[in-house]
């Protein structure tokens, strides 16, 4: 069957950096793909805080990334490349993207694909790639977490929050988490989380040393940055590793070097968007081989926090932004 694909669609766009409320429905050419690209039909778009970031004007599109937003999506492939393999015409898949989720078609390099079961939903699927990319990277492959270690997760009702809790869970790990409030660590512990910690309330690094006898965790997934990094140091055991994946707490952190030195530290970070596609492909299979049939198989489930029209993108964005979500935030575009 010969698909139909428009010159035009919907796509959210924002004439200036700014608010939530910059951000407009408007008409968009198609993506054209590229010889390894797929075009696929959005479903739906995960919705992550890179994306409010680069709303506001601090996080620039990578050289040839599309200006929309948006970095996850599902839907069906409706073209492809010509290096693209031809069974990927038709396929339903979660797609990794370099940006132009926000909108009714979107292309990704058919590399940064997994494939979508019947039984599993692409509401489902489409919040899944984001978060399960950067915390499979920085947990397992930077961090080196291994069974039978700790994990502290700052942030732990987020989306890598609770991302990070359910895999950390599925591999063997021992996981404590942050959270702001009373509600949010209850959560936590019914996704698994062995400890939680109200960061409000108590001073998480005499939180630590209390429930691990003073050995510490092993590997801190880390969002915060700024004069957090200081306290997390003092949270890590001897040969412990600290995987920096955001500075919403500031950009610049002062380390006492002696400790570092006397425990034999690692610190380290990554940020997802801007590595190669080789890099992202290679991520993918190895993801496809360790994590994804276990979402295939329904034994682990993202955690939804609430799904909102594409029109509605800066709602979702002010969601995100106020801190009162659970979960994964997603923008429905066709549905399905």
């Amino acid at each position: 069957m010969t698909v139909v694909i428009p010159e035009m669609m919907r796509a959210i766009g924002f004439a200036q950096p700014g608010g939530p409320e910059v951000l407009v429905l408007e008409e968009s050419e198609v993506p054209v793909p590229g010889v390894d690209d797929v075009l696929i039909r959005v479903a739906y778009a995960g919705v992550n805080r890179p994306d409010c970031i680069q709303r506001a004007g601090h996080y620039p599109a990578p050289p040839g990334a599309s200006p929309i937003l948006g970095l996850e999506v599902a839907g069906e492939v409706v073209a492809a490349g010509a290096n693209v393999p031809p069974e990927m015409l038709g396929q339903v898949v979660a797609a990794l993207t370099p940006g132009g989720g926000y909108a009714e078609y979107c292309t990704a390099p058919w590399g940064h694909c997994l494939p979508v079961p019947k039984n599993m939903p692409l509401v489902e699927a489409a919040a899944l790639p984001e978060t399960l990319f950067t915390v499979w990277h920085n947990v397992f492959e930077r961090g080196l977490a291994a069974d039978g270690e700790r994990l502290l997760i700052h942030g732990g009702t987020s989306g890598i929050g609770t991302m990070a809790i359910m895999l950390g869970k599925a591999f063997g790990l021992e996981v404590v988490v942050t959270c702001g409030d009373a509600e949010k660590c209850e959560e936590a512990r019914a996704l698994g989380a062995d400890f939680a910690i109200n960061y409000r309330e108590q001073d998480f690094v005499e939180a630590v040393k209390d429930y691990t006898g003073g050995k510490g965790v092993n590997v801190i997934l880390d969002m915060v940055s700024g004069d957090y990094v200081a306290r997390n140091l003092k949270c890590l055991a001897p040969d412990g590793r600290h995987v920096t994946i955001a500075v919403l707490g500031g950009l610049k952190a002062e380390v006492n070097m002696a400790l570092v030195m006397r425990n034999r530290l690692t610190l380290t970070g990554s940020t997802l968007r801007p590595r190669s596609d080789a890099f992202k492909a290679a991520l993918a299979e190895e993801i496809a081989q360790t994590a994804w049939p276990l979402f295939v198989d329904r034994e682990l489930k993202p955690v939804m926090d609430q799904v909102f029209p594409l029109a509605e993108a800066a709602a979702a964005h002010a969601r995100m932004e106020a801190g009162d979500h659970i979960g994964k935030i997603v923008l429905e575009v066709s549905g399905g």
